[in-house]
């Protein structure tokens, strides 16, 4: 019995490998067809002698551009910069929004969730998390990209065969690094991006601009990567800016553009023989593809003084007399064409997700623990609050009701220190990923909730630990009441308001995606709310009154206050007795000490309503994006 079982679980991982190992391999070929693709943008033409006289211009970027890729072949895409390049790559991987017209099928159908869930896009810069190792990047990808189907492990040695795969062995566990932090070499950099859209085996591979800033040598070594990668069936659409003639000879077939026009499109091969049937032909031996760029600048080797603009003009007219035609009437006799005449493609956000909500929550908070590892708890933050509690427990050193002023602004102090220091950090935590969210969002990696949550739960640790570990020193120092119910009341209120300055800087960072400006915006609302909370000034006027009830610091100071005292309680002064309650103590009186639910309440609501402000504004940024 116990060898059945064990023959029974031996077939079993057998049949695993095995099916982890035909997912490597399963591949869907795609023809991709493109017929007669028109976009239009419009910009803001403003007159230099008279500035505010502005004039709304059209501009065409792509302007009917037609073609055909299989499965096995690579489409490079060359021109001039600003030629369209990326923006058509962009239309024909389904990223482009707008004045889109024509037509863009995928085995004759239109742009949908599941076409999006076999495209690959490596974009032109390396959009990466610096601090997580190659094997790491790959790794947390494979988990979040790799559909439930596959184990976990299944998924890991799906990472460890592309990492064989593309010769990242040897760096497999030094970290990605970026221009400012010393990491891997850029080819190996660019071979990671390429790695992550790898890993789910596309039927659709689209590169931008993948040599750009490699030398020749690793340029060759990278497309050779991408040519083998088509063979296995994918369908491959790059655009290479100036590539090497090592390079150009292994390109399949070649779109050459032109101010958004389309002036060569056919096999690389036969490219020169065309250019040379119309009356262009290099004078000397020279890359292929600077003659063609020259070209496409309107420069002619064979009569160096005709006008660029006629240049220009003779390429396009021989394009629509001896390409254009043919090449239609090829994509016309296709019966599965689909158009597409309002401009807009079908919704490309995912039906089903390849993982559900709390794999990609936990998968994305081990990553962002991972990421942020060398800066959660940096030498810097914890010395900063170190110094400022030890400052304060000396200053206010048992501090007594007879200086109840003093006391009271020890409480502004803490408030005021524990506004700025967390609303500071979260104001950059979605803007300085916002390229990476972008990246990832568009290629269907996960929900916006899931990453949400888990950024903001990867920065709990500190935010909690911190201000606990300056009450803890404060506190005692200062000689504030030595209960513990008072002791935990204050702690509480310091958490509150962390959490809540805290959600007030994702709403600010989210709503300005510039992080000075945000910065500067969030400091000035926040010294507003400080100085509206009482301590400064009791009796505010009626018409700016209104501030403190929006205020953070108000709260939270009057909740401070509230944690210390009861109104009945008593405080040595001058008066007959030399008693007198902390409820009729001026600054107090003006602020009250009733309502404690109320005010918690209060604080509770801005927390998570400037969460839900933050998280609306990025889902915005994404729908922007799209349009």
């Amino acid at each position: 019995m116990a060898a059945m079982e064990a023959q029974t679980n031996k077939k079993t991982e057998s049949d695993r490998s095995e099916a982890a190992v035909f997912f490597r391999k399963e591949n869907r070929p795609v023809t991709l067809r493109f017929n007669d693709v028109n976009y239009k943008i419009k910009s803001k033409q403003t007159s230099f002698l008279i500035p505010d006289k502005a004039q709304w211009e059209e501009k065409t970027i792509l302007n009917g551009l037609s073609g055909v890729v299989s499965p096995g072949e690579m489409l490079v895409m060359l021109g001039p910069s600003g030629s369209g390049k990326t923006t058509l790559l962009a239309a024909l991987s389904g990223r482009l929004g707008g004045r889109l017209h024509g037509g863009i099928t995928y085995n004759g159908k239109p742009f949908s969730s599941e076409m999006k869930r076999r495209i690959g896009f490596v974009t032109q810069d390396d959009i990466l998390h610096p601090h997580l190792t190659v094997a790491e990047s790959l790794a947390f990808t494979a988990f979040l990209r790799l559909p439930n189907t596959l184990t976990k492990q299944e998924k890991l040695a799906e990472a460890e065969a592309m990492i064989s795969q593309l010769g990242l062995t040897k760096c497999k566990n030094t970290i990605v690094g970026s221009q400012i932090m010393r990491g891997v070499s850029g080819g190996e950099r660019k071979r990671v991006s390429i790695g992550q859209e790898m890993l789910i085996n596309p039927s659709l591979l689209f590169l931008d601009e993948p040599t750009s800033g490699l030398d020749s040598t690793m340029a060759h070594t990278i497309v050779a990567m991408v040519v083998e990668f088509a063979k296995g069936g994918r369908t491959v659409v790059m655009t290479v800016h100036q590539p090497s003639s090592r390079l150009f000879y292994l390109f399949h077939k070649i779109l050459l553009l032109l101010e958004g026009n389309a002036v060569y499109f056919g096999k690389g091969s036969e490219v020169m023989d065309y250019f040379s049937s119309i009356g262009y032909s290099p004078s000397l031996a020279m890359n292929p593809s600077d003659f063609l760029l020259d070209l496409a600048n309107g420069l002619s080797m064979n009569d160096p003084y005709e006008e660029p603009t006629i240049v220009k003009q003779k390429l396009v007219s021989s394009y629509n007399r001896n390409i254009a035609e043919k090449l239609k009437s090829e994509l016309q006799e296709s019966d599965d064409e689909h158009w597409c005449r309002d401009g807009s493609f079908e919704d490309s956000n995912f039906g089903i997700w390849p993982t559900t909500w709390w794999q990609q929550f936990f998968v994305l908070l081990r990553r962002e623990i991972k990421e942020s590892r060398y800066e959660s708890f940096s030498v810097i933050t914890v010395l900063q609050v170190l110094v400022i509690a030890f400052l304060c427990g000396f200053l206010w050193w048992q501090s007594d009701d007879s200086h109840l002023q003093d006391k009271i602004g020890l409480f502004y102090c803490i408030g005021s220190f524990w506004s700025f220091l967390p609303l500071l950090k979260a104001i950059s935590t979605f803007s300085r990923e916002q390229k990476i969210l972008e990246k990832e969002r568009s290629s269907g990696m996960y929900k916006l909730s899931s990453y949400f949550m888990s950024k903001t739960a990867n920065d709990l640790p500190m935010e909690l630990s911190l201000p606990t570990l300056f009450t803890l020193i404060v506190y005692w120092m200062a000689g504030l009441k030595p209960t513990l119910a008072h002791f935990l009341a204050t702690l509480f209120t310091i958490l509150l308001s962390v959490l809540a300055f805290q959600g007030f800087g994702f709403a600010i960072g989210t709503l300005i995606m510039d992080q000075t400006a945000a910065t500067i915006f969030g400091s000035v609302l926040t010294l507003s709310f400080n100085l509206t909370t009482g301590f400064f000034v009791q009796s505010l006027p009626e018409f700016i009154a209104w501030i403190k009830y929006i205020s953070i610091g108000h709260f939270t100071y009057k909740l401070m206050l509230i944690s210390q005292f009861k109104a009945d309680d008593t405080y040595p002064c001058s008066n007959s007795g030399g008693l007198c309650k902390v409820g009729e103590f001026p600054p107090i009186k003006e602020i009250g000490l009733e309502g404690k639910a109320t005010t918690v309440l209060a604080m509770v609501t801005m927390l998570v309503g400037y969460r839900l402000i933050a998280y609306i504004a990025l889902v915005r940024i994404g729908v922007t994006k799209k349009k």
